[in-house]
């Protein structure tokens, strides 16, 4: 298996379908009948990657940064996501450790982030490379009890 980590913008073809993927994945995991679809928008500053499996789109992560009082120093990990053929390969890991350099070179300390109730396989791949549950959610899931969120010293 070759495995291949690159950036990508907003806007490309590979990043688009799997964020497209991601968001379906969590509709069908969340939204409960009746309820409008979400959209989970990514911010327009948001550093992308997308990792290849033998030349295939496999997966996608994003990089934003915090601008938020107490959250200096940090930069938050969204869209994780791995194709369902591609799933127990390391592909999230690969992709969650490129994160962590690529944050660590750009100055972060630390990183924070989101996940939901419904996506035990997160929680573990997260609790797995370090990651240490908040005793409470931050930033639009303070209130939510479907959220989980988490952080991580870069130091």
């Amino acid at each position: 298996m070759s495995l291949q980590i690159h950036e990508r913008p907003l806007g490309d073809p590979d990043l688009d379908g799997l964020v497209e993927a991601a968001v379906a994945e969590l509709n069908r995991r969340y939204r409960e009948p009746g309820e409008p679809e979400e959209e989970y928008p990514l911010e327009t500053d948001a550093v992308c990657h997308v990792a290849y499996v033998d030349g295939a789109p496999a997966g996608c992560l994003a990089r934003v940064d915090v601008d938020e009082p107490g959250w200096e120093g940090c930069v938050e990990m969204k869209r994780v996501f791995v194709a369902e053929g591609f799933r127990g390969r390391g592909v999230a890991r690969a992709l969650v450790t490129r994160f962590e350099q690529e944050a660590r070179a750009a100055g972060a300390r630390r990183v924070r982030l989101e996940t939901g109730t419904r996506q035990p396989e997160a929680m573990a791949l997260y609790e797995a490379v370090g990651y240490v549950r908040s005793p409470e959610n931050f930033g639009p899931w303070a209130d939510s009890p479907l959220s989980v969120c988490y952080t991580k010293s870069l130091s």
